[in-house]
């Protein structure tokens, strides 16, 4: 068994440490979008001839890019989506991508910035009364959590109403807290351009279709990859149901209580479904569906200590559950390809990586400051999946496993971990 398996399997406590260093970036990589590519909220049926190169020059091609060698395993031929990419989170590797760089709506995966973005700021448990603005602006026909005016929230309920029901009524509530709808969009825009998410254009935090609204399988990808460094992403992402706090009632006495009701994640691959099976070993991270996008899915699953993302765009075959049915599909081929492919791009790191400043820690709780911010310090750059890898690894594996306080919390008893599985679970 390599050596980074072995770690991880003798230590699944280590923190997962910064990806920003596992890419190497050459000019390609760090090369601008194509103009012909620009934000559009009604693409074409085909892709651009010409796309961003970051990553490498194969992803900017249309079509699929693959790099088959002795004993890979071909594709799977029934995929519809107009893109999608399969990585190694690890190494940072691209295994196979179709129209990586493509400009398209996202649904509601562009939480996964949102996230990314607004989460190191605030403790769990710190409150917020909703007021009556926090919630104006929602558009129609909004997937909810049934956050209600007047009552107050904590930060952990918020963001598990943000994760499980992709609750736009959560991300704007969170929202206001961070100084409103235009404030929280530029903070996110601003992340992505650090994150070399070149392909990104945030218009609402909540991911509802909006013109000019776009971003790429590529980069939802690095969305994930940036969160899944911090702990409570990764917790959040993993959570199958919680209970969710309901709105305050009278009895007859006068008293007042909150009942909770049960919210369960909305992503199939980690909850299941009468069609679909939940995934071994998914971990996360965030689905999303709208007229625009269509569906769209980026998951993360760990096989054998190997970690892989797979991101799915816009299927075009109407079947129920299709855009998981295909990310499994996916997932299968790259659990099999792994090391017996020649990679085709890179995840790139963001752009600090390369400046050499310290990297966001990946614990994702309150640091010093006593604002909820996480604590940094510097990271080495690597050039494969050596320590950095194993770490995100067993980060990954300890968010899936830990039982997130303040809550009941089922977890996926698929993790390929059975005996750590009994012992946390335990009452």
């Amino acid at each position: 068994m390599p050596a980074p398996k072995k770690a991880l399997r003798r230590s699944l406590t280590v923190t997962s440490a910064a990806l920003t260093a596992l890419a190497v970036l050459s000019p390609a990589a760090l090369a601008a979008p194509d103009p012909s590519a620009s934000p559009s909220t009604s693409p074409s049926a085909t892709p651009p001839a010409s796309m961003s190169t970051v990553g490498g020059p194969r992803l900017g091609k249309p079509g699929t890019q693959v790099g088959l060698a002795g004993g890979a395993p071909v594709l799977p031929k029934d995929l519809t989506a107009r893109s999608w990419i399969v990585a190694d989170a690890e190494s940072g590797d691209v295994l196979a991508a179709h129209n990586a760089h493509w400009r398209l709506a996202p649904a509601s995966t562009l939480k996964m910035l949102f996230a990314d973005t607004l989460l190191p700021k605030w403790p769990k448990t710190t409150k917020r009364k909703v007021e009556v603005s926090d919630l104006a602006g929602i558009g129609a026909g909004s997937s909810l959590v049934g956050v209600k005016e007047e009552e107050t929230y904590t930060v952990h309920d918020l963001w598990l109403g943000v994760f499980l029901r992709s609750g736009n009524d959560a991300v704007h509530v969170l929202s206001a807290m961070n100084g409103g709808v235009d404030r929280t969009v530029d903070d996110m825009n601003a992340h992505a351009e650090e994150l070399q998410a070149l392909d990104t254009t945030a218009v609402s935090p909540d991911g509802y279709d909006m013109p000019g609204q776009v971003s790429s399988a590529y980069d939802l990808t690095l969305f994930a990859r940036s969160g899944l460094q911090k702990k409570d992403f990764r917790e959040y992402a993993s959570t199958v149901r919680a209970k969710f706090p309901g709105e305050t009632e009278k009895d007859k006495k006068g008293k007042t209580s909150r009942k909770p009701f049960e919210i369960q994640n909305t992503n199939r691959l980690l909850s299941g479904d009468y069609d679909i099976d939940v995934y071994p070993g998914i971990a996360g991270v965030k689905n999303g569906n709208t007229t625009n996008a269509g569906s769209t899915f980026t998951g993360v699953a760990e096989r054998d200590g190997r970690v892989l993302l797979v991101t799915v765009m816009h299927p075009a075959k109407d079947e129920h559950n299709e855009v998981y049915k295909e990310t499994a599909r996916l997932f299968d081929w790259g659990f099999e390809a792994a090391g017996k492919v020649q990679p085709v791009g890179q995840l790139v790191g963001p752009k600090s990586a390369g400046r050499g400043s310290p990297a966001p820690d990946a614990s994702g709780e309150a640091g010093g400051t006593g604002k909820g911010s996480a604590d940094t310090k510097p990271v080495a750059a690597t050039t494969g999946g050596g320590a950095g890898g194993v770490g995100i690894a067993a980060g990954i594996t300890a968010g899936v496993l830990v039982l997130l306080a303040g809550g009941v919390f089922l977890i996926n008893r698929k993790w390929p971990l059975p005996d750590l599985v009994r012992r946390r679970s335990r009452p």
